[in-house]
């Protein structure tokens, strides 16, 4: 960290909110509200597709897991667009896009335009895991920007608990009617984004990489409590940008290499060892975040309830709105906590946790499955141990999933870098939310749980052993807690000494 940042680090108010970022990351992150409603909803919707579409449990399968692939490819055109026009329009395209697919669910009379409709909607969840946690980094400063990052999490499983929700008072219509209102509603929230976002200002970091140098410092004069936090903020984007840091040019001509997306992908592939290993990071916490089985329980709890000996539908879908509730209370307190505690450290407490609850699940849903009367201690075992699995999940692996991948990677690489992590969490998505219920009819619904607890194994090893602590940190400095040069005992001293002294 330059020395000049010294005087700006030792104020008081690095440590304070300022109320006019947290309201932008609050607008960004409502993108994540209609990803996570359109998440929640379908769990239950399901049930009643199902019956009245008359489709096979193969149908139900890639209907589930459709969105995920169409997101998969979504994330990867959100990279580039977003560096194209700038992440607040990309948001605007995001919400028309969502608007197209839930009106084309909400018309549905047949599975071949829903099928139409979800995949149109997947490729709006792409652009929205993407742009709602790099806006939300790109304009915070580093005392919170974990909160801020985290806001988009908090979304989608404010999300998840609506469409739940959603599911219980629709399902008292008539087959018809019910599940297309659930489906179709989604598009309201999305016309309020249209409008809300074009309000808010250009991320200043995306305007120093076009050479918006004035532009960039009357945003960061917005986003900063005083003026020489937004001093020095800009003095650090615009060195990462390859700008003179005493240049005082309200538009500068940006060198070929630090623009965003030119020759990006090149570096990518061909990576030095401090952004392979940044990618290693990014693609593994992405990977592990849906490889333990957090899709599998949050699309499939009614089933779930079901095997371990729930039948009423209306009480299984009100059991699948505890996971709603358990997700977004435990996602807000980890809000509170990660730049407090740390990534690091609620990641591998996370992570701890769900190997355990994932082992008790499957033992409980073991011994329900495979009982020919229902045994009440194993019905109970099995809702706690869900509890509990989504509880430990949304404390530490939900959210630094999002707030980690997108503050590691260098200003230049950022929004294609996490574009790719995204596309690695959809397509790890969409593997489990498909191929579920055949893993579970295969080697039972208790072994899947066992399999899962057994990658939550190899994912805390993973974050333990390849995941540096980024607590405290400037976007612009965090490139270099991945160098072999530093080991994690020296990188946690400097990033005490530097909390310290602030």
């Amino acid at each position: 960290m330059l020395d000049t940042m010294e005087p700006a680090m030792k104020g008081d108010h690095q440590h304070k909110m300022n109320k006019y970022a947290c309201g932008c990351a609050i607008v960004a992150s409502m993108i994540s509200i209609i990803f996570g409603y359109d998440t929640g909803v379908m769990s239950g919707a399901m049930i009643f597709i199902k019956e009245d579409l008359k489709i096979n449990d193969t149908q139900v399968e890639v209907l589930a897991g459709i969105l995920n692939l169409c997101a998969f490819v979504g994330s990867l055109l959100a990279g580039r667009t977003s560096d194209w026009i700038g992440r607040r329009y990309t948001i605007v395209v995001a919400s028309f896009i969502f608007l197209v697919g839930a009106v084309l669910m909400g018309y549905a009379p047949t599975y071949a335009i829903l099928m139409t409709g979800r995949c149109i909607a997947g490729i709006g969840v792409g652009f929205a895991l993407l742009l709602a946690p790099v806006y939300s980094a790109e304009i915070s400063s580093p005392s919170y920007r974990g909160l801020l990052m985290s806001l988009p999490e908090l979304c989608i499983s404010l999300g998840i608990l609506l469409g739940y929700i959603s599911n219980y008072f629709f399902s008292h219509l008539s087959l018809t009617l019910g599940w297309r209102m659930m489906l179709g509603v989604a598009g309201i929230p999305s016309l309020a984004l249209m409008a809300g976002i074009l309000k808010m200002p250009e991320s200043p970091r995306w305007l120093v990489m076009q050479g918006r140098v004035g532009e960039a410092k009357k945003v960061l004069l917005l986003v900063s409590n005083t003026k020489e936090e937004a001093k020095y903020r800009l003095q650090d984007i615009k060195m990462a940008a390859g700008i003179d840091a005493s240049c005082t040019d309200d538009v500068v001509k940006i060198p070929d290499d630090k623009k965003g997306g030119k020759g990006v992908w090149k570096e990518i592939l061909k990576p030095s060892p401090p952004v392979r290993w940044i990618l290693l990071a990014c693609i593994g916490i992405h990977f592990f975040e849906h490889a333990t089985g957090i899709e599998a329980v949050v699309l499939y709890s009614p089933r779930i309830f079901k095997k371990a000996g729930v039948i009423d539908k209306h009480k299984l879908l009100l059991a699948t709105i505890g996971v709603g509730l358990t997700k977004i209370t435990c996602i807000l307190v980890a809000t509170f906590m990660l730049d407090r505690a740390g990534r690091r450290r609620l990641l591998l407490t996370s992570v701890g946790g769900m190997i355990v609850a994932l082992a008790i699940l499957g033992f409980s849903l073991t011994i329900a499955e495979h009982s020919k009367e229902q045994i009440l201690w194993a019905l109970c075992l099995s809702i706690v141990a869900t509890y509990t699995f989504v509880a430990f999940f949304s404390i530490g692996l939900g959210p630094i999933t999002w707030v980690y991948s997108s503050e590691i990677f260098p200003l230049r690489l950022r929004a294609q870098g996490a574009s790719l992590g995204v596309a690695v969490n959809r397509l790890t998505n969409a593997g489990i939310s498909m191929s579920f219920l055949s893993l579970s009819n295969a080697i039972t619904i208790g072994g899947s749980f066992f399999l899962f607890s057994d990658v939550a194994i190899v994912a805390w090893c993973f974050f333990f052993f390849l995941c540096p602590e980024t607590k405290g940190k400037n976007l612009e400095d965090i490139e270099e807690l991945f160098t072999r040069k530093s080991s994690s005992a020296d990188i946690e001293l400097k990033t005490k000494a530097e909390l310290s002294s602030s």
